[in-house]
């Protein structure tokens, strides 16, 4: 029996656009966990003026460090785009909690995250058909 997958082409535009996409929410985040990681005085500012301690300001680093490594490995890349997406959903709260008129900025990148993996993954395509043959 031949699987649904296969027959749902990857285009070579499709693909290289979704690995770009993918690349640069992957580096922004990057960036974003190593400072945090560094405890540069920016995010350690920048994740109290939110509400949150200094002393959570490494393992929120440690963990969206961790998600975002699972999201740019291939086999593993939409349990990384889900674990992304849970830690922009703190992001965009706690965005809204301060009135931020930046709130949407979360929302957006974990759109993206998905829109990545879906012009270059078809097992994804195949799960999320956005139009039926």
């Amino acid at each position: 029996m031949q699987s649904t997958t296969e027959n749902v082409p990857v285009l070579k535009s499709q693909l290289w656009t979704g690995r770009i996409v993918s690349t640069l929410v992957a580096l922004f985040l990057l960036l974003d966990s190593g400072m945090k990681i560094l405890k540069m005085p920016a995010a350690v500012q920048g994740t109290m003026q939110i509400g949150f301690p200094e002393n959570t300001v490494l393992p929120i680093g440690i963990a969206l460090l961790v998600s975002v490594i699972i999201y740019v490995i291939p086999r593993t890349s939409i349990l990384g785009a889900i674990l992304i997406t849970g830690y922009l959903g703190g992001a965009t709260a706690s965005t809204v909690r301060m009135s931020n008129p930046w709130f949407l900025f979360p929302v957006v990148l974990g759109v993206l995250a998905w829109v990545g993996i879906f012009l270059r993954d078809r097992r994804l395509r195949t799960l999320i058909p956005l139009r039926r043959p």
